[in-house]
């Protein structure tokens, strides 16, 4: 039963929804280009924030405190915008209510725009090479493309799509059909707050504690449940492949510097006989990362082509399980 069930009943197929329009339609981009996307509100919010309650020339342990109550800010605002919108759009009732409900919730979820951004790269590195591919790449990474040669390209573009899966897909998908606008709002308020502020920079280290801590928190159930999702769309390309992403998730998920990437990294790596993850460059600062998977180091295009067919697979059982919990909910 959801937290928020005076509000809306049918969660589940409110997620199912979501997920339908947002793979149909995508990003409404003329409208957001007139009032603006939902998380360029949230990320104005924090920014806000950051620049009113984290002074440097403060001690750490009152910085930790600010960012702690920036949070509860950020969330309580998400939940309250969530409460009223969703509320109204109810009131459209029944089939609309839900579609129309279900549009505006399709907006905060990634699945088609990753695989567009992560299909481009593949077609790069076929047609423009090493630097076709570095380019493509930088628009779904952290790191140095500069650093990177073509199996480095490619291990980048399926680690981005394994971890985006859970944070841009997954996750979003869950608590939408656990709380609502309300929960999905509270979740990207989170994500983007960890994306923005939860660092261990000098200015964000104890500010965005709180920030990186809650992230952790409520992307822990979705970066399972991705694992899961690809472990058993692995089952589909063979037994074999399945097996070794079990293996890999049991082996290596625990030793990513992160508590929830790992999972589903280590589960497309098992699925495609690779090794992702490992020692990294991001900006200047070398990471020496567990491996995740331990199959080829020397990944290729064809295998980002592997990885998105896995991924399609895994949302057609995401999509599936919706319309289970829809139907017996």
């Amino acid at each position: 039963m959801s937290v928020f069930p005076t509000l809306y009943p049918g969660l589940p197929w409110l997620a199912l929804a979501a997920l339908a329009l947002e793979a149909l339609l995508g990003y409404p981009d003329a409208l957001y280009a007139r009032i603006r996307h939902p998380v360029v509100w949230i990320g104005a919010l924090i920014g806000r924030l950051d620049r009113a309650w984290n002074q440097e020339e403060r001690p750490a342990a009152w910085r930790k405190a600010a960012g702690i109550a920036a949070e509860l800010v950020l969330v309580g605002v998400a939940l309250a915008a969530g409460v009223l919108l969703q509320s109204l759009l109810a009131r459209l009732g029944g089939l609309w209510g839900t579609l129309a409900t279900g549009l505006v919730a399709g907006t905060l979820l990634a699945q088609r725009s990753l695989h567009r951004f992560v299909g481009a790269v593949p077609r790069a590195v076929r047609q423009r090479g090493l630097e076709g591919g570095r380019e493509a790449v930088s628009h779904i990474v952290g790191r140095n493309p500069a650093s990177l040669d073509e199996a480095g390209v490619a291990r980048a573009a399926i680690e981005s799509l394994a971890e985006n899966f859970s944070d841009g897909v997954v996750a979003p998908a869950f608590w939408l059909a656990v709380g609502g606008l309300p929960g999905l709002l509270a979740y990207k308020a989170i994500n983007t707050a960890d994306s923005m502020v939860g660092h261990r920079t000098p200015r964000h280290e104890a500010y965005g504690w709180a920030a990186a801590r809650l992230d952790d928190v409520v992307n822990l159930p979705a970066s399972r449940l991705t694992a899961l999702l690809l472990t058993c769309a692995a089952w589909t390309r063979g037994p074999g492949q399945a097996k070794a992403a079990l293996s890999a998730v049991r082996r290596d998920a625990g030793h990513h510097r992160s508590p929830n990437a790992g999972w589903p990294e280590a589960a497309m790596a098992g699925a495609l006989g690779l090794r992702l993850a490992g020692p990294r460059t991001y900006g200047d600062v070398r990471v020496d990362d567990h491996w995740m998977g331990d199959g080829r180091a020397e990944a290729t295009a064809a295998d980002i082509d592997a990885g998105l067919s896995l991924y399609r697979r895994s949302l057609a059982l995401l999509w599936g399980l919706a319309l289970v919990l829809a139907w017996v909910l």
